[in-house]
Parts: C-alpha cells; sequence; structure tokens
C-alpha cells in the first residue's frame, strides 16, 4: 500500500475508529453481496482456457522459402539472409543470436 508521507498523521485511536467505521459500512452496503446479471449473461461468450475446440478448423497457407531467407539451424526461424552469422561445412546456417 502506497503511503502519503505529507499527509497529516493520525493516532491510534483515530485509526481504529476509521477501520471500525469502514466495517461498519461494508456490513450495512446492502448491494455488495449481489451479483450483476448483466455481467453472468456476458460471461456466457467467454471462451475458457483449455475450452474444446476441436470442432475448429484452421487454414495456413505456408509460402516457400525465398531467396534472400534462410531458416537458422539452430532456432528453425526464418530469418533474412543479413542475418547469417556462421555457415557450416555441412549446408547449415545459423542466426546472430544461435551462433556461438
Amino acid at each position: 500500500m502506497a503511503t502519503d508521507y505529507d499527509a497529516p498523521r493520525k493516532t491510534e485511536e483515530e485509526l481504529n475508529e476509521d477501520s471500525i467505521e469502514e466495517l461498519k459500512t461494508r456490513r450495512n452496503d446492502k448491494n455488495s453481496g449481489k451479483v450483476d446479471e448483466d455481467e453472468a449473461e456476458a460471461a456466457e461468450s467467454f471462451e475458457l482456457p483449455g475450452a474444446d475446440l476441436s470442432h475448429e478448423e484452421l487454414t495456413v497457407r505456408v509460402l516457400p522459402q525465398q531467396s534472400d531467407e534462410f531458416t537458422c539451424a539452430g532456432c528453425f526461424l526464418v530469418r533474412h539472409r543479413s542475418q547469417i552469422a556462421e555457415q557450416r561445412p555441412n549446408g547449415d546456417a545459423y542466426c546472430y543470436d544461435c551462433a556461438g
């Protein structure tokens, strides 16, 4: 909790009174236990993590490797040829992040 050092200081007695008053207002607050029905209806449209998506179909178009690209043999990311840091005799190319 943040502390405002410029605020006037309260005594222990004042602090106890404040906390008791807060508790009384919370207890007397009649809306604190109610649930907004509109929020509950809106929550039904959200998908939770781990939901069953087996009925969904994903279509991906795979492009062939371009002339100015290479696939790093270390991280397997497709990178621009300007990122080649090391080319091994077996043909493997490594990016600056993976060369070592």
